[in-house]
């Protein structure tokens, strides 16, 4: 008779190409989870190096600013029962807003927040139906302060740190958990894609490593922590930003996120 297969847990990661959700999926597979990756770019190559650390993967592209493409991911995942949901998916957008072109701005919120709400809500009801599940959202260390430059990014930020411990309360007591992971600046292309590598803060060399920080969130999901901020000089900050008056962190802001700031002095 043949050995019974090893189950292995399914775990959803979105924005999963590259940085903090390729390396959060690598967390994943390392501690035993077979996964469905999603993003808006192709995946081939990260999907490659995850099965090479054991986990089965299903790649899935589509536009988590939309409606359908959230529910074209949930349509790939079928019935298998989801344990846990890591909703990474999000980007930014750099200039000021009068400056935007209004349908970008749209975008960053429509992936940030719409999409990933429907998401979470998508499969969270599924899992409150086995009772069991880890949600882990990526907000951000920018939710705390007014990001002028980044005004549009920064508020769906605040608003994703407040929803993720608003949902974690109101499944207290069930066998679902969420955590929220709020890095600060990370080594990915997010600056690139914003348009801000000339920034003081697109063009930082003390950006944190990904994979550091997917660690950190990966190990605060599995522990059932609510929420980690990655890294000591961002807990100095937001602790900072929580008794400073917001015009001042607004105009501190801009010292950093300014086009051509990384080129001031």
């Amino acid at each position: 008779m043949s050995a019974t297969p090893e189950f292995r847990p399914l775990a959803v990661v979105t924005g999963a190409s590259s940085g903090i959700g390729y390396e959060l999926a690598c967390e994943c597979a390392r501690h035993g989870f077979d996964l469905v990756i999603a993003a808006d770019r192709p995946m081939q190559e990260a999907a490659d190096e995850l099965r090479a650390l054991g986990a089965e993967v299903q790649t899935v592209q589509v536009d988590l600013a939309t409606l359908e493409g959230v529910r074209a991911l949930c349509e790939a995942i079928e019935n298998r029962q989801v344990a846990a949901l890591l909703a990474n998916a999000g980007h930014g957008l750099g200039e000021a807003f009068l400056d935007q072109d209004f349908l970008a701005a749209k975008h960053v919120v429509d992936t940030n927040i719409i999409g990933t709400l429907y998401l979470i809500h998508m499969l969270g009801n599924h899992m409150r139906k086995h009772d069991r599940g880890r949600i882990l959202i990526t907000g951000s260390v920018a939710g705390f302060k007014p990001g002028t430059f980044q005004a549009v990014y920064n508020g769906t930020k605040a608003f994703i740190d407040s929803f993720s411990w608003a949902l974690r309360e109101e499944l207290r007591g069930t066998g679902i958990t969420v955590t929220c992971l709020m890095p600060g600046v990370t080594d990915t292309d997010f600056f690139e894609r914003a348009g801000i590598t000339d920034t003081k803060l697109g063009a930082s060399e003390n950006k944190m490593d990904p994979a550091k920080v997917a660690k950190i969130g990966f190990d605060a999901m599995m522990n059932g922590e609510g929420d980690v901020i990655t890294g000591w000089k961002n807990k100095l900050e937001t602790a900072l930003a929580s008794v400073t008056p917001a015009g001042r962190l607004a105009h501190k802001h801009r010292k950093t996120t300014a086009p051509g700031s990384a080129s001031k002095h």
